[in-house]
């Protein structure tokens, strides 16, 4: 997958289906920050994202507890999804084991409204952007920061 990469989803289920695509191809980040307004398709991603890494579990958002950790069967220890909506500021951060989090190399990590993560924000990421088009239809803007390509099958 070139980058920066741009995709349009047409459904809740193309959202879904764009996740379980990178999930299964991915092999060495471990950091995705999830961008966009409520409703623009990123718990919908994310839960795609465990399908495709063997996670067979229901995956529901973190909104009011923060980070859910799942148990992952292949490649990496554990997802962690972080959604930082209800968070305030970088004060709110404090406790809740986020760089303890980020700092876990075998685990893989997606934050919605990362944003919000201020100074723990990584250097290595991939940044996706959710974006809702007048028509209804979904845009999926993926970017990568001080990193190969995550979805190269020649990094193990």
């Amino acid at each position: 997958m070139d980058f920066p990469y741009t995709i349009t989803t047409k459904s809740a289920e193309e959202t879904a289906r764009v996740g379980k695509e990178i999930g299964n191809k991915l092999r060495t980040s471990r950091i995705i920050c999830l961008y966009g307004e409520l409703g623009s398709g990123k718990t919908t991603f994310v839960q795609g994202f465990a399908r495709g890494l063997g996670i067979t579990t229901r995956l529901l958002s973190p909104t009011f507890i923060i980070v859910r950790r799942y148990q992952t069967p292949r490649r990496f220890s554990f997802l962690y999804h972080l959604d930082l909506y209800r968070l305030s500021g970088e004060k709110e951060l404090e406790g809740l084991g986020i760089p303890e989090i980020l700092a876990d190399t075998s685990s893989i990590v997606l934050i919605e409204w990362a944003e919000k993560l201020g100074d723990l924000m990584p250097e290595k990421r991939i940044d996706i952007h959710f974006m809702v088009k007048e028509n209804g239809d979904h845009t999926i803007e993926i970017k990568k920061y001080g990193q190969k390509d995550p979805t190269s099958n020649s990094n193990p």
